[in-house]
């Protein structure tokens, strides 16, 4: 029979090998969970936003809508030195002649006029190459909110597609171009090399457009002229 001391050594035993079981079973359900966790950001079914910042974004993919930055130090152009081509994106008849017009009387040099094959939502497009982006941008400056896109073109001819959103130019005394001082970077733009390009525009115009001939449009009507 045993004596209350050995029955007190027992039960202090069995208790000691109880908390050991239960600090080990913890121990090795926290190393599970870790372990769990650390597959899982591994395979990047989880995500850690701590672990992605500091981290150098990937480059734009192609069709980024994001305008491309001027170069540093890229000034405004002269408007005699500019070569655009005027297209019609708007399916209001004679618009591609009425902006010629009216950036002609501005002292633009306008090589094309034609109907594009796409409706343009906005203001305007202007697509242009590297070589064409202070072209580019000072033929943006003449309208309000166009949409920039580089293509891969080799020259500095600047394509313009005016869209159902154009009335006109901005009035030439609210321009305060001045070639001394250059093109500040747009909010968001994207650095000319990580843009994705798209391909060289066709003989007869931008590279998703093929418009007739400038003789197959109409007078536009009265109701949407052109400032300045």
């Amino acid at each position: 029979m045993s004596t209350d001391p050995d029955r007190a050594r027992t039960l202090r035993r069995r208790h000691m090998h109880e908390r050991q079981a239960v600090i080990f079973g913890v121990l090795l359900a926290a190393l599970a969970v870790a372990g769990l966790g650390a597959a899982a950001v591994y395979t990047g079914t989880l995500g850690v936003p701590s672990l992605s910042r500091g981290f150098s974004s990937p480059a734009p993919a192609a069709g980024v809508t994001a305008p491309p930055c001027p170069p540093e130090g890229a000034a405004p152009v002269p408007y005699a030195q500019v070569t655009v081509n005027v297209f019609n994106g708007a399916k209001v008849l004679g618009l591609a002649a009425q902006t010629a017009t009216a950036l002609t009387s501005r002292g633009f040099v306008v090589a094309t006029t034609a109907n594009s094959s796409e409706t343009v939502t906005g203001t305007a497009r202007i697509r242009f190459g590297a070589a064409g982006v202070a072209a580019a941008y000072t033929l943006a400056a003449q309208l309000s909110a166009a949409v920039l896109v580089l293509d891969a073109r080799a020259d500095a001819t600047v394509d313009i597609t005016v869209g159902t959103g154009y009335t006109g130019l901005i009035a030439a005394d609210a321009i305060t171009l001045d070639p001394a001082v250059p093109f500040a970077a747009p909010t968001g733009c994207v650095p000319i090399s990580q843009i994705t390009l798209p391909p060289p525009p066709t003989a007869t115009g931008a590279a998703t457009e093929a418009p007739p001939q400038d003789g197959a449009e109409t007078p536009a009507p009265p109701a949407t002229p052109a400032t300045g």
